[in-house]
């Protein structure tokens, strides 16, 4: 099957959200590619238009390794102090229900990237 970001290379948006998603504790390549350009989409809708820079992959980045990785694993590569800072953004992301921190949750869930732990936790379904 033919994958374009072999064909032409992966771009620099993809290139900024791998780099994030590895330093946020998540192999790049557990997340499929769909999910990234989706992701990708978001941001520059919230941007209006304009590329999604390195600090807003590393924001959304961080938010969707959380989703994948759960609580105790994201932990692990990061630390408590981090941890604590993305609980509380799934929490408001939770109440605010439309915000681009609610997406990205939302896009994890629909994905079924989301960990079932933070599924459980945050009490998340698709309805």
């Amino acid at each position: 099957m033919l994958n374009l970001f072999n064909l032409f290379g992966r771009s620099r948006e993809v290139q900024r959200l791998d780099f994030a998603l590895r330093a946020a504790g998540l192999h790049p390549g557990l997340m499929p590619d769909a999910v990234k350009i989706t992701l990708l989409k978001l941001l520059k809708e919230e941007r209006g238009g304009v590329a999604a820079s390195p600090e807003a992959c590393a924001y959304a980045g961080e938010l969707l390794a959380y989703c994948m990785l759960g609580s105790a694993h994201f932990t692990e590569v990061n630390d408590s102090q981090r941890t604590e800072v993305l609980e509380a953004r799934m929490e408001a992301a939770l109440e605010a229900g439309e915000s681009l921190d609610a997406r990205l949750v939302l896009l994890a869930l629909h994905a079924g990237v989301a960990a079932p732990r933070v599924i459980e936790r945050y009490e998340l379904q698709v309805t």
